[in-house]
């Protein structure tokens, strides 16, 4: 095996025997494998749309395999292989449909037969590390660079697409750019497509942001506890904000406190589910803390979406998963009803006291900001506020992620922080205070809410009549997999420049991919808090 889709891969070059996120050699095989399914699907239904022929079939399984195989998602080998089973059946159906009386033909197409195993086997013919050795490290790192941001878009089209909010501009996009990436392609056009990419993922985080609100309402400036309370006890995490809704309506009246942990943390700010008084808070931090975190929880645990670690035998026996999310000898929940989550809830002993209350405050979207943006601006104009500082993006356990905390912590009184993602569990219960009852530190929401503080920040540039690289606005982003990729990429698509990424660089990026990243958008690695902070203010 070879993989170093995320920043936790071994020794910062590759993960080449079992991964670091818990990935074993087979399934990490089986998902290249599947990815190589997708692509070749991709060839076809890319074709036969441009013919006019289109099959919801196709991008169902498209946005489903990519999210598969995105970091911290699927470690259970055989639903990997039941996937890749599927994706030849719909390349089977697409050879069969005839287009001006002649069938489309991928030549060379390979097909993964047998058991897990088997396919892991034959599924070394198409790795990461082969393309490598064909193509060299520079191109298959941009075009590396393009398939996480890929995947890292699907997952935010997949999270849209439960509450029935798609576009099929998105998936034409995925087509093409597939496809595209089976060719000999220039380095100049690789990175076009990178934008491109950055450009959909934009859109794709828009359509999210739309299907949130819609059904859910407008994030509004929330306390939430982060202490537990006496009572049974069930713990939702990952991203799928339907998930929790559903879990919310069956549990109503049966006794059961209901806890957010890592992402869903934002949750608790949309009026369609506060309004359930058994969302009693959130539990824990980041997804690198489960392990130890759900041990000590004494109820159920369901994970969404992704970000789950090998659970531990403590707890195994009553966690559940959802969604894309799989692990092996954990039980899966295959549909909405969640009654085998809330028995289980119910069984277990729950917090048996409150403990002394403590609160955060989250809900700080770009419709929140904007309802107070005539004071911010003034703010500004005065001088009473200095500098923004968006601080925020996926956490991870590698040493080297104490630099965000400190970057915050040394932030000057003068200056508000902005925060998204699971970074922000880095710092977010740290006091700030406010600047003229402006809040220091604002939680914009989950990593795909990059939307609103990128609609913040726009809103800010006309109201200064100036562009976002000219505000008294410093990126700092901590990546960690795809959907920071997809992120990233939009963010370039922007044209935003100086973004500090750390704490270390992707491995898939070369120094001379580096260069051009460095020359053309002033990408800068982190390095030390305090000198980055300095240089920040006096740019």
């Amino acid at each position: 095996m070879y993989c170093y889709q995320c920043e936790q891969t071994s020794k910062g070059t590759g993960c080449t025997t079992n991964s670091v996120c818990g990935k074993d050699e087979i399934t990490a095989n089986l998902q290249d494998a599947l990815f190589y399914v997708t692509q070749r699907l991709a060839l076809y239904a890319n074709h036969l749309r441009q013919h006019g022929v289109k099959n919801p079939d196709f991008d169902d399984f498209l946005i489903n395999a990519l999210f598969t195989t995105v970091t911290n998602v699927s470690f259970e080998a055989n639903r990997v292989r039941d996937e890749i089973i599927t994706g030849q059946k719909l390349i089977k159906r697409a050879q069969e449909v005839c287009v001006n009386d002649k069938k489309f033909i991928v030549p060379g197409l390979r097909e993964f037969t047998g058991s897990a195993h088997e396919m892991s086997v034959q599924a070394q013919a198409v790795s990461i590390l082969k393309r490598i050795n064909e193509k060299g490290a520079d191109v298959t790192g941009v075009e590396e660079l393009i398939t996480y941001g890929i995947k890292g878009a699907a997952a935010y089209a997949h999270h849209a697409k439960v509450l029935g909010v798609e576009d099929d501009s998105v998936y034409a996009f995925f087509y093409e750019a597939l496809a595209q990436l089976t060719k000999d392609t220039s380095m100049d056009d690789l990175l076009g497509l990178a934008l491109k990419t950055g450009e959909v993922n934009l859109n794709i985080m828009g359509l999210l942001d739309t299907a949130h609100t819609k059904t859910y309402g407008h994030p509004e400036p929330t306390q939430v506890r982060i202490t537990p309370v006496k009572g049974k006890a069930l713990l939702v995490s990952g991203h799928d904000l339907k998930d929790l809704e559903e879990v919310l309506k069956q549990t109503e009246g049966k006794g059961i406190n209901v806890y957010t942990h890592g992402e869903m943390l934002p949750c608790h700010a949309y009026p369609a589910l506060k309004k359930y008084t058994h969302l009693v808070g959130n539990y824990g931090g980041a997804w690198q803390d489960q392990q130890i975190e759900f041990e000590k929880f004494p109820g159920a645990i369901l994970m969404t979406t992704n970000c789950i670690q090998e659970p531990r035998d403590s707890y195994k026996n009553r966690i559940f998963t959802r969604g894309p999310v799989s692990w092996t000898d954990v039980k899966h929940v295959p549909t909405y009803d969640f009654s085998t989550v809330v028995d289980s809830a119910l069984s277990q002993e729950g917090f048996t006291a409150d403990e002394a209350e403590k609160n955060i405050m989250v809900g700080f979207g770009h419709n929140a900001v904007m309802n107070v943006a005539e004071t911010v601006v003034g703010a500004v104009k005065s001088g009473a506020i200095k500098h923004f500082f968006l601080i925020g993006g996926c956490d991870g356990a590698k040493s080297g992620r104490n630099y965000f905390t400190d970057f915050a912590k040394n932030v000057p009184q003068d200056c508000v922080i902005l925060t998204l993602g699971c970074g922000k569990y880095r710092f977010n219960k740290e006091e700030f205070g406010d600047i003229g009852g402006i809040p220091r530190l604002l939680d914009v929401g989950q990593c795909n809410d990059a939307y609103s503080a990128i609609q913040i920040a726009v809103a800010l540039s006309k109201a200064f009549e100036t562009d976002v690289n000219s505000l008294p606005l410093s990126l700092i982003v901590s990546w960690f997999e795809q959907k920071a990729v997809a992120v990233l990429l939009s963010l370039l698509h922007l044209g935003i420049k100086n973004v500090r990424l750390g704490p270390t660089l992707p491995a898939f990026i070369t120094e001379p991919v580096l260069n051009v990243l460095v020359e053309k958008f002033a990408i800068k690695p982190t390095v030390d808090a305090k000198k980055d902070l300095e240089d920040c203010l006096a740019a």
